[in-house]
Parts: structure tokens; sequence; C-alpha cells
């Protein structure tokens, strides 16, 4: 299976990003520095939580690569920084950026309000992709990691129910697999069905939402909390 699902970009790729990289390891944020597309400038970095939250209120970024755990603070790492950073919440988004792929890691960041979690064995170009997304609104996870998150959220309230009702059960299966990050070949073999047939299941859920694309499907997913 790929690693994140970054099939489709939100946002404007031409533009540059402002970013802060949070990580207790100086080497690895020189090495994601260096690789990271020249559009994304890197206004901060920090190796602490107490650091992180200073520089984060200082340069008002608007996406943080955040690190799940950090020292200092009073323990909570990742999700401490983001609580520490709530004067922010309307302009600065969180994309965890972490070794661990563990449910209760990413669970947690993400009841924290971080838009996305993904491992450090991505690619430059695939994190630079992730910044853009998340930069524009979207929602982005490994698809794997993504699971956890459907799981963990997987009561959905009143109104998304009746929306939800108007899928059939195949359609709803197919759904939440083009939701988790998932490509339409993946989506076959995990339903030994064609991808013909995924296709044509995925054209009647979008029709069904009123959506025009994967992307606004990942998005309508990631806003309900679907995601």
């Amino acid at each position: 299976m790929s690693t994140p699902a970054l099939d489709g970009r939100a946002g404007d790729p031409g533009r540059t990003v402002r970013v802060v990289i949070v990580d207790d390891h100086a080497i690895f944020r020189s090495g994601l520095k260096a690789d990271l597309d020249p559009r994304i400038e890197v206004v901060g970095e920090a190796g602490t939580v107490e650091q992180a939250i200073e520089v984060i209120g200082r340069t008002r970024p608007e996406v943080v690569l955040l690190d799940v755990h950090l020292p200092g603070g009073l323990g909570g790492g990742g999700r401490e920084v983001i609580a520490g950073s709530a004067a922010l919440r309307g302009t600065t988004k969180f994309l965890a950026l972490s070794v661990s792929d563990a449910a209760e890691d990413v669970v947690a960041v993400i009841r924290a309000g971080a838009r996305g979690y993904v491992t450090k064995t991505i690619s430059g170009a695939e994190i630079t992709d992730a910044v853009y997304r998340v930069a524009g609104g979207d929602a982005v996870f490994s698809p794997r990691l993504a699971g956890f998150v459907l799981d963990a959220f997987g009561t959905a309230p009143a109104d998304i129910a009746d929306e939800l009702d108007k899928l059939s059960a195949r359609e709803l299966e197919v759904m939440r697999l083009i939701a988790r990050g998932y490509s339409y070949k993946e989506v076959a073999k995990e339903l030994f069905i064609s991808i013909k047939t995924v296709e044509t299941h995925v054209s009647a859920v979008l029709r069904k939402l009123q959506l025009s694309s994967r992307h606004e499907l990942t998005k309508w997913a990631a806003e309900r909390r679907l995601l």
C-alpha cells in the first residue's frame, strides 16, 4: 500500500507556505528542511514542548510539522503543543509527522486538533504535497493510520447518518476506503471486486452525496469527523 494518499491537492501548490518544524532530533529537522520543496519556507524550529509553543506563537506559521513525542512540558508531547497554541487554531494547522504508527498516538493527536498524521518514511515530495493539502484545509493520513481515525470517530451524528443512509452497504465500504486514501486498485483488492466496479461505486457515491471529486469526498469525510 502506498504511503499517504496524496493523489489530489488542496490549496495552491505554486504559492509559498510558511512552516515550523517541531522535532527533538536536530539532525532530522535539518534533513527534512533539505528534502522539502523550496516553496516551503521553514520559519522556525523547535525541539521541546516549550520551545515549540514559543516559536509557533511568534512566527504564526500556516502549518506545523509536529512530532508526537517531545521532551519538556507536562509530558503531553505534540498534544500539549497543540493545546498551548490554541489561540492560533484558526490560522495554524498541525500535521503530525512521527516514527510511531501506534493507534493510540494517532487518535490522541487527532483528538487534540491535528489535521493529519503521516510517518517519517514518506519522501520529501510527499511531505511537501501533504503540507500544501493541509494548508488548503484537507486532511492527510497514511492509509492504515486513517483507518484508526475512522474507527475512533466512527459514530456519526444523526444528520451525518442520514447522509450515509443514502449509500448502499457496498457503496459505504468503498466510500470509507476512498476517504482513508486507498487507490482504486487498493479498494478493488481489499473488497475482491474489479477496478471498474470500484469506479462505478465511487461515481454513485459522489452523485448521491452531491460531490464532484474524490478530493471533495475526502474533505466531506474530514469535516464530518469520518477522517
